[in-house]
């Protein structure tokens, strides 16, 4: 675990180098936020879980506190998000990831952890939410802010995407209901 601002730039240039790796057979498009040696795709992440093994960074999730609004209701969340597993490891990563970092949120006293993944890894995500570690919301649109304000798009977007929300403090029960969830700033 470490704090964004105990990062040297070696950091980042391993983990931009990383994320080019892990997103990059995803799409090139995937790729480019982390060219040279930017290691954030949108909002700088708070609070990084990295995993080193002798070759390097082996996984990272990041983490960034911020109020989202759930429908009319804002609600305190540690985002997680630039969730990434080297590619010869893949299948032992996020399960693990989360019930690691499950200590440092209670810590944070949030009531919730939050994310979003594709649709198309429902069922990597939904392997792991089996135990009750986190539940798979979906119907929800989230509306979110682009990174770099551009002449030529819009300076928001709105995506289907799944919800993983975890609950921290609170229980899912607490959790408000809602077709939109607003995300005030650009996604992690």
């Amino acid at each position: 675990m470490c704090w964004e601002n105990e990062l040297q730039l070696a950091d980042h240039v391993e983990l931009a180098e990383f994320f080019r790796k892990t997103f990059g057979p995803t799409g090139a498009f995937n790729a480019k936020p982390f060219e040279g040696s930017r290691s954030w795709a949108g909002a700088r992440p708070e609070l990084r879980a990295i995993g080193y093994d002798p070759r390097g960074v082996a996984a990272h999730l990041g983490l960034l506190r911020r109020f989202i609004k759930v429908g009319a209701v804002d609600v305190l969340v540690a985002e997680l998000g630039l969730y990434g597993v080297r590619p010869d490891l893949e299948g032992l990563g996020i399960g693990h990831s989360i019930r690691a970092l499950h200590p440092v949120l209670q810590e944070l006293g949030v009531p919730f952890g939050f994310g979003t993944v594709r649709h198309a890894l429902q069922n990597h995500v939904a392997r792991f939410s089996r135990h009750g570690l986190a539940t798979i919301v979906s119907g929800v649109c989230v509306r979110s802010t682009l990174p770099d304000a551009r002449l030529d798009k819009p300076s928001t977007r709105i995506e289907d995407v799944l919800i993983v929300v975890l609950p921290i403090g609170r229980s899912m029960c607490d959790w408000p209901s809602g077709t939109v969830i607003d995300w005030n700033g650009p996604e992690l």
